[in-house]
């Protein structure tokens, strides 16, 4: 049985705003929210990009039922692991075991920012790795070493461990992360519905949850509108992963996308009023192996989306 969860964009809105929106995500009965980790937004038109931890302390502090994650962390060059091991082990007792933990392999758009340069995509799998080696070696317990080819920890120790520690999901793309999640993870993360990613991943032997990003340009007017709404907060997107993870800034980002149409847009977006098109859209996700659903609303009229999600979207979506 699927479940929901709900994207806080912190490229979108002010710190406080995000965690009124989580309470709000837990009043309407999402299962989770995950907030993006990012040290600059996407466009030059975004004007936010808080520190996620904060508030994710915040609404752990907020909220009573609803679990959540940063979506998704890079934990090796503008973090090292080591404090991505305490960042989310302490997280995870403050929301009293309701914190789960997303990694990935990065943007350039983050995490160039500390001046140690920008590895190539087979790299940073590795890096990524041997991340995951030192986190899940820190949740052991004790004091740790660990000496890889790329990360070293000295004599570290994380002295507030949950109970249970947090799950750990590895986003994928293709072949290549799809191994690395399942060696590595507990489940899988992913931004398309690429079910030949999916199978690779349990091909190499993965299992377990399956969460997925889903925007959705709800609009109460029309389907065009909404996909303008798409060009306007999402058209970073419409280029592929390649690309996402490749760019510095947001004037990059402007530039690379300045020919990017509604139409572009519409295919993998469900946008505008009808609730029947939204489903669809997620339906693509689910058709692809995804159980953990994250619905990305990239209107800002957030109570319009929670209107619209608890009195036609999830009725829509518990029919199928």
């Amino acid at each position: 049985m699927a479940t929901y969860g709900f994207k806080l964009m912190a490229e979108g809105m002010a710190p406080r705003a995000l965690v009124e929106a989580a309470k709000r995500a837990e009043d309407e009965g999402f299962d989770f929210v995950t907030i993006s980790d990012h040290y600059h937004p996407w466009l030059p038109e975004q004007e936010h990009s808080a520190f996620a931890w904060t508030i994710l302390g915040a609404i752990a502090n907020a909220t009573s039922t609803i679990r959540m994650s940063p979506g998704v962390t890079c934990p090796f060059l503008r973090y090292h692991p080591a404090i991505i091991a305490q960042a989310a082990a302490t997280l995870g007792v403050l929301s009293e075991g309701r914190a789960f933990l997303q990694l990935g392999a990065g943007e350039r758009l983050n995490e160039h920012v500390v001046g140690v340069g920008w590895p190539a995509v087979s790299v940073r799998h590795q890096m990524l790795e041997e991340a995951i080696d030192i986190i899940r070696l820190l949740w052991q317990g004790g004091y740790q070493s660990y000496d890889g080819s790329y990360l070293t920890l000295e004599d570290a120790r994380v002295f507030d461990l949950p109970d249970p520690l947090p799950e750990l999901f590895v986003a994928i793309s293709g072949p290549a992360s799809a191994r690395v999640a399942a060696a590595r993870g507990d489940g899988i993360v992913a931004t398309e519905p690429k079910a030949e990613a999916v199978a690779a991943w349990e091909q190499a032997g993965g299992s377990g949850p399956r969460y997925c990003e889903i925007g959705l340009a709800w609009h109460p007017e029309s389907a065009e509108k909404g996909a303008e709404l798409a060009v306007e907060h999402m058209r970073f997107s419409a280029q592929g992963w390649k690309v996402m993870a490749e760019l510095p800034n947001p004037v990059n980002f402007a530039a690379a996308t300045a020919l990017v149409r509604p139409e572009d847009m519409a295919p993998s977006i469900g946008a505008g009023p009808d609730p029947a098109r939204h489903a669809e859209t997620v339906q693509t996700f689910v058709d692809a192996g995804f159980d953990h659903l994250c619905l990305n609303s990239i209107n800002p009229d957030l109570d319009g989306f929670f209107r619209f999600w608890s009195t036609q979207l999830r009725p829509q979506l518990e029919q199928r």
